[in-house]
């Protein structure tokens, strides 16, 4: 058997809700083989983090050129970058890939935590979302890079044309982080009109790493060789059936179960 390869790039969740570990256990349960290389490592658990620590860009590229040297990766995906130099070394490996590359923007959370130092905002603008054959922002996100006071469903689809002016091939803005627009997501490819995709919100605290969650199962698909609205469509289900079988762990926020299809 040889399985379709997805690749992740982001931070270490030492919760194993989000980030790198959300990501892999995506990739497993849509039978996808996953990758990782590690951007920084969080000290974190349902209820917060409490210590971030950057790895050197050096580390990072070596990661990526191990993986990318020995492993037909057909997709892959970017999360927490933290600044501007991991930001400058994603950029450089990825800008020579002809694969599908999905930019996931983890600036701030949904629930507000800054994930970003303030000065990378601009690299992201200048070097990665040029690379992207989707990024995936949540609200927050769609704010900081679109400059547009982003308040209801109008306004995300302005800030999604005034995205995809910087250069990705698609724009995906996840509606989540404003009440009138809970499982709603908007997308808008160059290629064609904007439009909104829905499912019905499921009510849970436990929502953690749910946007890590949508930009994996995304890739994974794109990696299999889905055409990008199939994808997507396909990620906000499985998503939302994770939502739906959340993990009541901790004393926090529990993340949602990335193993629903087994239950």
């Amino acid at each position: 058997m040889v399985p379709a390869i997805a690749l992740t790039i982001g931070g270490s969740d030492s919760g194993g809700g989000a980030g790198i570990q959300a990501d892999l256990k995506t990739f497993l349960a849509l039978q996808v083989h996953g990758c990782s290389a590690i951007t920084c490592v969080t000290a974190q658990n349902t209820c917060g983090v409490s210590r971030v620590d950057a790895l050197p860009p050096e580390a990072l590229t070596a990661q990526i050129e191990a993986v990318l040297s020995d492993l037909p990766v057909a997709a892959l995906k970017t999360g927490m970058l933290l600044n501007s130099a991991l930001i400058e070394a994603t950029a450089q490996a990825l800008a020579p890939l002809a694969i599908p590359r999905l930019i996931d923007p983890v600036m701030v959370s949904r629930a507000g935590s800054v994930l970003l130092e303030p000065e990378a905002i601009e690299a992201y603008r200048q070097r990665l979302l040029p690379l992207a054959a989707l990024t995936t922002p949540n609200i927050h996100e769609a704010r900081l890079l679109s400059g547009e006071a982003v308040e209801g469903a109008v306004d995300v689809e302005r800030a999604a044309e005034r995205l995809l002016e910087l250069g990705p091939q698609a724009v995906l803005i996840k509606g989540g982080g404003l009440a009138e627009l809970r499982g709603r997501d908007y997308l808008l490819q160059r290629s064609g009109t904007g439009q909104w995709l829905t499912h019905a919100p499921v009510d849970t605290p436990h929502s953690h790493g749910s946007g890590c969650t949508l930009g994996a199962a995304i890739t994974a698909e794109l990696a299999k060789g889905q055409a990008l609205l199939e994808a997507v469509q396909t990620a906000k289900d499985f998503v939302r059936n994770g939502l739906a079988k959340g993990l009541a762990i901790g004393a926090g926020q529990g993340p949602l179960c990335h193993w629903h299809s087994l239950l």
